[in-house]
């Protein structure tokens, strides 16, 4: 999907200052602006975020000093403008796991992406509403929360399978002028079956397949968190 100069692989070892500096929510927030709406100075980015000036020009300092950010080209001499240096952060999950400080951040990134999902939303309904986008956007457009059964192996074949074939569409759409920026978000979360309820015999379990009321999806359409921290 990216290259690796356009992505930023934060180990907890190697890493633990820049990963300390990025687990905090403005600073997640602020980086995933500049890499979604492009270069801005902290005073645009406080009126995105509702932050004073002060607040957002001393975080984007701290996201500078650790290298997420760098200062872009300016406009003029008044403020500075800030660009984000790569297109996404990643990580390995079992080495986050080793650490309190990237179990501390991996937890916070993900929460951070269902901020992002939520705000995704408002944002896609205002704009099909407002008829800023065609027709045959409204097939594919979707969420899915199914809830198959995997095994570790599988899980994980299915993240490469993603993960190759949105590289390949990513190449495929880059110059296309139809195309438009998609929020995609994928989830693989393991969960073990509750507790046996002893007074009737029968779990409380939705583990083991789809809650109809919710799982409704457009066909062709594949929804959930990125591994990623992005935006």
């Amino acid at each position: 999907m990216d290259s690796d100069e356009h992505r930023r692989v934060l180990d907890p070892e190697r890493d633990t200052a820049a990963l300390k500096a990025l687990t905090h929510p403005l600073r997640i927030q602020l980086l995933g602006l500049l890499r979604q709406d492009g270069p801005a100075t902290a005073s645009e980015l406080a009126a995105r975020t509702g932050e004073s000036s002060a607040s957002t020009s001393y975080h984007l300092r701290v996201l500078a000093k650790y290298a997420f950010i760098a200062e872009a080209e300016h406009r003029d001499g008044r403020e500075r403008r800030w660009r984000a240096l790569h297109t996404v952060t990643s990580w390995s999950n079992e080495t986050m796991e080793t650490s309190a400080a990237g179990r501390a951040f991996v937890s916070l990134a993900r929460r951070r992406q269902i901020e992002h999902l939520e705000s995704a939303l408002a944002r896609h309904e205002a704009d099909m509403a407002a008829g800023r986008f065609g027709q045959e956007w409204v097939e594919p457009s979707g969420i899915s929360d199914l809830m198959p059964r995997l095994t570790a192996g599988s899980l994980t074949e299915l993240w490469e399978t993603i993960d190759r074939k949105l590289a390949e569409l990513t190449a495929r759409d880059a110059d296309d002028p139809r195309a438009a920026h998609v929020v995609l978000l994928t989830a693989g979360l393991p969960l073990a079956p509750r507790e046996r309820n002893d007074s009737t015999g029968e779990r409380s379990d939705s583990t083991r397949g789809r809650n109809d009321s919710t799982a409704a999806r457009n066909d062709g359409t594949a929804d959930g968190t990125a591994r990623e921290a992005t935006p």
